[in-house]
């Protein structure tokens, strides 16, 4: 299953995603630095460079910084990925920073409740941007 994250919420994709991962299959993730996560910026921006400096940089917990990982890190959450089947599980979901040419020309699905659409309040900030201020993306 190939999924475009183009303008959907990253917590709506992470729980499509872990439950298919669950059930077997294997879920790609396009377009992952144009998913959102919902939240005030200045908030946002905020616990993120909390997680960042709270951390000793040795034994962690370690926060990434790139875009296809910062998503894969929320999906992480979604998944019990300390046990052999969610480990598996995990595996099998992949997230990409624009579209790889191994899936140009194929069809990507996109998930109806998930679009940021839905919200009704404009609070919300691209994981492109949240990545670019903690100095991930360039």
């Amino acid at each position: 299953m190939i999924i475009d994250a183009k303008n959907l919420i990253a917590g709506r994709i992470g729980t499509v995603a872990a439950k298919k991962a669950l059930g077997g299959e294997t879920i790609s993730i396009i377009n992952a630095e144009q998913a959102v996560i919902t939240g005030a910026k200045v908030w946002l921006l905020k616990e993120f460079a909390r997680k960042k400096q709270s951390k000793d940089a040795r034994k962690g917990p370690f926060y990434p910084r790139q875009p296809e990982r910062i998503l894969k890190r929320i999906i992480r959450g979604m998944v019990p990925y300390k046990t052999t089947h969610g480990r598996e599980a995990f595996a099998r979901i992949k997230c990409y920073v624009g579209v790889p040419e191994e899936f140009v020309g194929k069809k990507a699905e996109t998930i109806k409740g998930a679009d940021v659409g839905k919200l009704t309040t404009p609070r919300y900030m691209t994981i492109k941007d949240l990545s670019k201020s903690i100095g991930g993306m360039k």
